[in-house]
């Protein structure tokens, strides 16, 4: 991995996967690049479900532990 200056890299699991993340990342941020669409999703972080308005706030810091729950449509 490119590393950034300083060279500080987070480690959080995402389902049990361990991601490495180069620079200070938004929950939002990451569940965009990751992909996931944010209307059909929970995001569980360290426990606790993280509600929707704090994606945006809340910087994913090294050791977190994030569950993303992905809600398939039917009807």
């Amino acid at each position: 991995s490119f590393l950034l200056q300083g060279g500080e890299m987070h480690v959080i699991k995402v389902n049990g996967k361990e991601i490495e993340l180069e620079k200070a990342t938004s929950v939002e941020v990451y569940l965009e690049s990751a992909g996931y669409q944010m209307k059909r999703i929970a995001v569980e972080l360290n426990g606790e479900i993280l509600p929707k308005n704090e994606y945006a706030d809340r910087m994913l810091e090294d050791g977190d532990c994030m569950e993303v729950v992905t809600f398939v449509g039917g009807g």
